[in-house]
């Protein structure tokens, strides 16, 4: 059982990668600062790295601290995970950028509360998990807002030319965005596998090893590299019109608010962050020029994601009973 969560997991983390390329990368394309080829390669490489360069405190937050891995069977892991995966597919090809932390977290908790009850669940863990969730897009939107008008500010009576150094700025920002979202994301799949390990009886403790760490690793970076273009139109042009002044303001902001919780050990939804500080980078420079309705289709499909997530995977559980005993 534990191979068939190791294939699963390693494909949900392919497609968190696939699924939130588009929030590395979308700007800095739409900008034109680089190709989007090799966008997505340069984030790739920094996606592989990152989580070797800063620990694994998300992962020991989500795979242990919302629901203990030894009271749970591989059938609760596998159905949840496999409800994300699932809601990943579908919300990628519709064009909504939704959010894998969400849908990862919604799966578990539907299975495990089916399969255990409510007391299976580390209420002071999930607080901290939703708390960071929920209140990471205003942050987003804040630190966007301010730091566009920051922006703004500097470069006041500028010529034209200064979209230059924007464009080559941006290469920094991206490359920034990429390591924090590596950080970020690709623990969520070491916190899960480990769990896995825990759940089968092949580690008594949770503890990340190294294979684990590389494998999802690879695994996010392989699906960043292929690019998700539907959600990169959507994040990329659909909110604001992105110029390279946007592309920087919203990469840093981004980068800063996501980097600042994985080493603080918040599994933030890169989704949200990188929309909301789009919207406020749009907003800070004219309230107009952000397209608020597709804002409020994104928070639909956000508010949504963690009760069908959590059906979907409660639903899986029950055929896996079935199927495998």
């Amino acid at each position: 059982m534990f191979y068939a969560i190791l294939a699963s997991g390693l494909l949900f983390d392919f497609l968190n990668g696939f699924h939130d390329s588009s929030n590395v990368v979308a700007t800095v394309i739409s900008s034109r600062a680089m190709r989007p080829r090799v966008a997505l390669i340069m984030a790739a490489i920094a996606e592989f790295c990152a989580p070797f360069l800063f620990g694994v405190a998300v992962a020991t937050t989500l795979g242990k601290g919302v629901i203990d891995p030894s009271a749970i069977s591989p059938n609760v892991i596998l159905a949840g995970v496999v409800a994300a995966v699932l809601w990943d597919i579908i919300t990628w090809w519709l064009g909504m950028p939704s959010s894998s932390s969400h849908a990862l977290v919604g799966g578990l908790l539907g299975a495990s509360i089916l399969a255990q009850g409510l007391e299976i669940v580390q209420i002071s863990g999930l607080m901290k998990v939703l708390l960071v969730l929920f209140i990471s897009p205003p942050l987003g939107l804040l630190a966007g807002y301010l730091i566009m008008r920051l922006v703004l500010f500097l470069v006041r009576g500028a010529s034209p030319r200064v979209s230059t150094v924007f464009k080559r700025l941006q290469i920094l920002t991206s490359l920034a965005l990429a390591l924090s979202h590596g950080t970020n994301d690709a623990q969520k799949t070491m916190g899960i596998l480990t769990m896995g390990l825990v759940s089968a009886g092949i580690q008594k403790t949770f503890q990340v090893p190294l294979w684990i760490i590389a494998a999802s690793a690879s695994a996010i970076a392989l699906g960043t590299a292929l690019g998700g273009w539907r959600l990169i139109r959507t994040l990329g042009g659909r909110i604001v019109r992105i110029r390279p002044i946007h592309g920087f303001a919203s990469q840093l902001a981004s980068a800063i608010v996501i980097l600042s919780a994985a080493l603080l050990g918040g599994p933030v939804s890169t989704t949200q962050v990188v929309g909301s500080t789009i919207m406020g980078v749009g907003a800070a420079e004219r309230i107009s020029k952000v397209r608020w309705q597709v804002g409020r289709e994104m928070i639909v499909t956000w508010m949504i994601t963690i009760p069908v997530t959590a059906a979907m995977s409660a639903l899986l559980y029950l055929l896996l009973q079935v199927v495998v005993p």
